[in-house]
């Protein structure tokens, strides 16, 4: 069976943010598929940390330490690095960080995605770019249905915001520099991704329901929960970041003009819960008399209630779908985190190849995969 991915092997990849969350596990798997992976991004923000513990650096063509904002660095490691895919996921990335540092959040997340696109656009050379964003671009107005990518952009706080307002000055770039009529001239392939709220081992960011509740449970405490009843579109990390590979090799492969455009990754509808059902997967999962409380809280910062994603668009045009439901992705993730506290932490890299292995396996067999 021929892999929907076998373009990435012996090519040369961008990935920015490579030390995030998302960034380190995709990185991974760029390298498990053969490619050539220049990682570009600050040094991790937790400690511990996927990249870290993972040992991602150790499977790197190359990485430069550096602010997105620092066009210097940037240029020159994308000029060294030659690609010819670019996956931009550096960015400042939490809803409540964003209310402390809002300034700083429109900077990173708008002017570093159009410090990207200038680096390409000065190199002129043909690469297909993935640029993620966030689901929480959507101007939110407490709809039960899920959002589309034509739906209109905004955002109450900061980082919500500055994710539309990036949104905007990507299309802008888009369609100045890259026009998609014209890709046969250009060679530049530009797409925006707005995926789910992402759960997986190695993540202990501050504010996020799973690195909160690994926190706690390490330590035998229960899980303190703000906003039970908040409904979100939950997956596995190597969802959406399979979402991301499937597109990116689509582009290279046909440049189709209709690829250059937003796509959402999430899962479906039946995947969407509130936290409390999340977490009472969770603890069942994680065992040792594993529970969670509700954290009452004065004048809290504002979440969405609801936030749910539509990926008709991705089902039909990229024949993508979500492999694994939400009992599944808990498991992965409540699995990854038990080995890592459980002192096994020189092979968790292989914990989570193993788990890409896995995912890659509910692939096949699949219209994703060619005879």
């Amino acid at each position: 069976m021929k892999s929907p991915f076998s373009q990435y092997r012996n090519s040369r990849v961008v990935v920015t943010g490579h030390t995030g969350f998302k960034g380190s596990w995709l990185s991974l798997w760029l390298s498990k598929l053969g490619a050539e992976v220049y990682g570009y991004s600050l040094s991790p923000d937790t400690t511990p940390n996927n990249y870290s513990v993972s040992s991602v650096s150790d499977l790197l063509s190359g990485e430069t330490t550096a602010d997105i904002l620092d066009v210097s660095s940037l240029k020159t490691a994308i000029r060294q690095a030659d690609p010819d895919f670019v996956f931009h996921l550096a960015a400042q990335p939490l809803v409540r960080l964003s209310y402390e540092h809002p300034i700083s959040t429109f900077q990173t997340n708008v002017i570093g995605s159009l410090n990207v696109l200038e680096t390409i656009h000065e190199r002129e050379q043909p690469c297909s770019v993935v640029m993620v964003t966030s689901d929480k671009c959507y101007e939110n107005s407490g709809q039960t249905w899920g959002y589309r990518e034509c739906d209109p952009l905004g955002g109450h706080d900061p980082y919500s915001a500055s994710k539309a307002a990036a949104e905007i000055a990507i299309s802008s770039y888009q369609r100045s520099f890259f026009p998609k009529d014209c890709i046969d001239d250009h060679g530049v392939c530009v797409a925006t991704v707005r995926a789910g709220n992402v759960i997986g081992g190695g993540d202990w960011a501050a504010d996020r329901i799973i690195p909160d509740a690994v926190r706690a449970l390490s330590e035998g405490k229960a899980v303190h929960v703000r906003n039970p009843h908040a409904v979100r579109p939950w997956q596995h990390v190597l969802e959406p970041l399979s979402g991301y590979l499937t597109l990116a090799a689509r582009m290279a492969e046909t440049r189709e003009p209709g690829l250059s455009s937003a796509w959402n990754f999430g899962p479906l509808s039946y995947d969407e819960c509130p936290v409390s059902e999340l977490m009472d997967i969770f603890c069942k999962e994680w065992g040792s008399g594993a529970s969670w409380t509700h954290l009452h809280q004065d004048h809290a910062p504002h979440e969405a209630s609801v936030l749910r994603l539509a990926i008709d668009k991705a089902i039909h045009q990229l024949q993508w779908k979500p492999r694994w439901n939400l009992d599944e992705a808990v498991r992965r993730t409540a699995g990854w985190y038990k080995a890592y506290y459980q002192g096994d932490v020189g092979s968790i890299q292989a914990v989570s190849l193993t788990d890409i292995d896995a995912y890659e396996h509910s692939m096949r067999g699949t219209s994703e995969y060619d005879s």
